[in-house]
C-alpha cells in the first residue's frame, strides 16, 4: 500500500513557476558571474595598503573587451605559474614599454613613472629576474607587467614575467567586504 499525494492543477502551477524562477535566477547569476562581475577574496598582504587581508573585491570582467588596461588598474588574472589560480597586482607597464626599477622607483622608457600617484608613493624593490637593479625588462606585445602595492612581500612579475592579456580576468572596482572598508577602487 504506498501513499498517494492529490496535487491540484493550482499547486502544480505554483510549483512549476517557481522552479522556472529558481532556474532563471541560477542561470543569469551564471551568466553574470561568467562575463560581468565576480566577486574575489583577497588571500594575502602582497596589495597592502591598496587591499589587505580577507578584503573582498568585485571585478569588472567585461571591461577591457571595451577598452585597454590602463597603467595603475587592480587586474586580476591567472597566475602564470598556476592558471589554476587567480593573482591580483597593480598593473605598471603596458606593452611594448621597458620597464626598470631605481632606487624604488619605477621607470618606463628610461623616465620615472609620473602617474597615477599610488605608483609614485610605493618604494619598489628590486627583485627576482625581471626586477634587478639596473636591468631595463621590455613588455613583449600582449603582455603587461604586474606589481603587488606591498613590494617587499610580493611575487610579481619582477619574479615570473609577464602576464599574457588573455589571461586578465578583469578589474577590481570595489571593496564590498568588511563594511568598514566599503571603497571604489581608482
Amino acid at each position: 500500500m504506498g501513499l498517494k499525494f492529490n496535487i491540484d492543477d493550482r499547486t502544480k502551477n505554483n510549483i512549476r513557476e517557481w522552479v522556472e524562477s529558481i532556474v532563471i535566477a541560477l542561470v543569469l547569476a551564471l551568466f553574470v558571474r561568467a562575463f560581468i562581475v565576480q566577486a574575489f577574496k583577497i588571500p594575502s598582504g602582497s596589495m597592502r595598503p591598496t587591499l589587505i587581508e580577507r578584503d573582498r573585491i568585485l571585478v569588472n570582467k567585461f571591461i577591457y573587451r571595451f577598452k585597454e588596461p590602463q597603467r595603475g588598474d587592480i587586474i586580476v588574472f591567472r597566475y602564470p605559474e598556476d592558471r589554476k589560480k587567480d593573482f591580483v597586482k597593480r598593473l605598471v607597464a603596458l606593452p611594448g614599454e621597458t620597464i626598470s626599477i631605481k632606487d624604488g622607483n619605477i621607470y618606463i622608457d628610461d623616465k620615472i613613472v609620473e602617474g597615477p600617484h599610488i605608483i609614485r608613493e610605493i618604494y619598489y624593490y628590486n627583485r627576482g629576474d625581471y626586477g634587478q637593479e639596473g636591468k631595463a625588462v621590455k613588455v613583449p606585445e600582449g603582455f603587461f607587467y604586474g606589481l603587488g602595492d606591498n613590494s617587499a612581500s610580493s611575487r610579481d612579475s619582477r619574479y615570473w614575467g609577464f602576464i599574457p592579456k588573455r589571461d586578465m580576468l578583469g578589474r577590481a572596482f570595489v571593496i564590498y567586504w568588511p563594511p568598514n572598508r566599503i571603497r571604489i577602487l581608482k
